[in-house]
């Protein structure tokens, strides 16, 4: 059993029924009343996101999970296929399980968490930032602003990323993952 001062961002826990990841919290101690932590929380088998407080010193309860290194292979269109870098063995896993699918590109090693008790996959980490060429975008207009524009680009996995003007078609560039952002452009 854990408790409220356990949370932390990547904590695994059962609530109503089913397992969910915490992916942000923030302990609030307010000057009139009790303490409390205020979270958002992802189911890992539906993906729904739910926002929950919780008082200072609530029981929870948690679940063990363990970290392998998978090497993501494909997506059929129905599940996402990963292999165990140690053992070679191969697991499927919804959409659901997945924070940003859209930012994964054939053979990138991802981490995944899986439940120590049935030996079930419940999500997968990306690294912090993966590297993507651009596949699409429009021509960036000299004089167009006066500030930081932006223009949108389509990576070469689909995904659709904000960039600055001067990125053109074929450039690689660093998309942080946990935002879906732009950070940089990659010289090669």
């Amino acid at each position: 059993m854990a408790t409220t001062s356990d949370i932390r961002n990547g904590l695994c826990l059962k609530y109503n029924n089913d397992i969910y990841k915490i992916i942000e919290f923030l302990h609030v101690k307010p000057g009139k009343g009790p303490a409390f932590v205020r979270t958002k929380m992802k189911s890992v088998t539906s993906g729904k996101v739910l926002d929950n407080t919780f008082s200072a010193g609530h029981k929870l309860e948690d679940v063990r999970v363990e970290t392998h290194k998978f090497q993501y292979l494909y997506n059929d269109g129905e599940f996402y296929h990963f292999m165990n870098e140690a053992d070679y063995t191969q697991i499927r896993l919804l959409e659901a399980a997945l924070d940003k699918p859209e930012l994964m590109k054939e053979g990138e090693i991802v981490t995944v968490l899986i439940n120590t008790e049935d030996n079930m996959p419940l999500s997968v980490d990306l690294p912090a930032s993966v590297i993507l060429e651009v596949t699409a975008t429009e021509p960036g207009v000299k004089g167009n602003t006066a500030t930081n524009a932006t223009k949108p680009a389509t990576m070469e996995t689909g995904a659709s990323v904000n960039v600055p003007l001067f990125i053109n078609e074929g450039d690689k560039i660093k998309v942080e993952t946990e935002k879906g952002t732009y950070k940089e452009r990659v010289k090669e």
